[in-house]
């Protein structure tokens, strides 16, 4: 399918996605590189199930169990569950794969990781964009991000949003605040770059219009 990526065959691209989780483990800034595994999950989607299985495969048995390496690949996790669902009978592997960790790993960040995972898995249903920098960190982090929406006649308002935070979620949320719940108009958000105006769809993820942004 056309792609602004230029892509080769779905073999190779598997094998150059297993050499980028290699690289992971070691790399000091593993965002950039996280961001492009998702780029082209999102851009071929039959990789998905692939990373989720290798994922799963690095995460299970590893050498030192919480540190560094170990951790990347949780993180890169979370952002998959964040981004994508695995086919169902991955899916059912992967459920089997976080209660395994937490049973074995309690209390530590493992089983942290675990836990959101599972939780983002019951709310993802599928992304436009990947996450943004930003959202990459904040999910490395298991926290929410702040996003700065300016309303008309009103200081510039900071509401936190998570990966799966809708644009009417943010709406309602600043008529509220505003004290506008009584109000017979009705609001939305909208986007705005140099070129263009438009309003946000209200079952749009914030996270994609940052990403879009970004």
């Amino acid at each position: 399918a056309p792609s602004p990526r230029s892509y080769t065959t779905l073999r190779d691209e598997a094998v150059k996605l297993f050499n980028s989780l290699q690289q992971l483990e070691s790399e000091w800034d593993p965002v950039p590189l996280m961001q492009g595994i998702l780029q082209t999950c999102l851009d071929l989607p039959p990789l998905v199930d692939e990373i989720y299985c290798q994922l799963v495969k690095q995460t299970t048995e590893p050498p030192a169990p919480g540190g560094q390496g170990d951790l990347h690949y949780w993180q890169l996790l979370t952002c998959m569950s964040c981004t994508f669902l695995p086919s169902p009978p991955v899916l059912r592997f992967l459920h089997f794969h976080l209660d395994r960790t937490e049973s074995r790993f309690p209390a530590s960040e493992m089983a942290k990781y675990a836990c959101f995972i599972r939780e983002a898995l019951g709310k993802t249903k599928g992304r436009e964009c990947v996450p943004s920098l930003e959202e990459i960190l904040m999910l490395m982090q298991r926290q929410d991000m702040i996003c700065t929406v300016h309303c008309p006649g009103a200081p510039a308002c900071s509401v936190a949003i998570s990966s799966h935070t809708t644009a009417e979620e943010v709406a309602q949320e600043l008529v509220s605040r505003l004290g506008l719940s009584q109000s017979p108009n009705l609001f939305a958000l909208y986007e705005q770059s140099r070129r263009r105006e438009q309003p946000v769809g209200s079952a749009t993820l914030l996270a994609d219009v940052l990403t879009r942004f970004e």
